[in-house]
């Protein structure tokens, strides 16, 4: 009979790595509904030639005050606050599913954008955010100067 070392923490590594495993995946959160009605948003985000364009889900918005979007360092962040009126009496509801109350989502974006010219429409409950892109290379080679 071989003789196995007992490693008493093998288990909570295995535990760690399956836990990490679930938060990173966050697609498959959003696909189970574990995160839907919680405040989180979905957002699609593609490129074209000139620019990058987010798409995102947001039934409710009433008002062009009740969303805030801003781009920095190549950080989109959408934020703001779905309100709903109270349609049914509360000792009346039996159920209540749709979102109400603050939401904040931020991404980093595949590619360098600039803040002028950026558009946002709203139609349908989507959300459409589009970047053009930097023109030209962000980059700048620097000489050493050597003494």
């Amino acid at each position: 009979m071989a003789l196995v070392p007992y490693e008493p923490f093998r288990r909570l590594d295995s535990f760690r790595r399956e836990w990490d495993r679930f938060f990173s995946d966050e697609q498959s959160l959003t696909k189970h509904g574990t995160l839907l009605g919680l405040g989180h948003m979905t957002i699609d985000v593609h490129e074209t030639d000139a620019e990058v364009v987010a798409t995102c889900d947001i039934p409710g918005l009433e008002k062009k005050e009740d969303v805030d979007i801003e781009v920095e360092n190549n950080l989109l962040t959408i934020s703001g606050m779905v309100n709903r009126k109270q349609e049914v009496k509360e000792d009346r509801m039996h159920r209540q599913e749709r979102f109400y109350g603050r939401f904040h989502r931020s991404i980093s974006l595949p590619s360098n954008v600039t803040s002028e010219g950026i558009q946002a429409s709203y139609r349908n409950g989507v959300l459409e955010v589009r970047m053009p892109k930097q023109k030209g290379d962000s980059r700048k080679r620097i000489d050493v100067q050597f003494h």
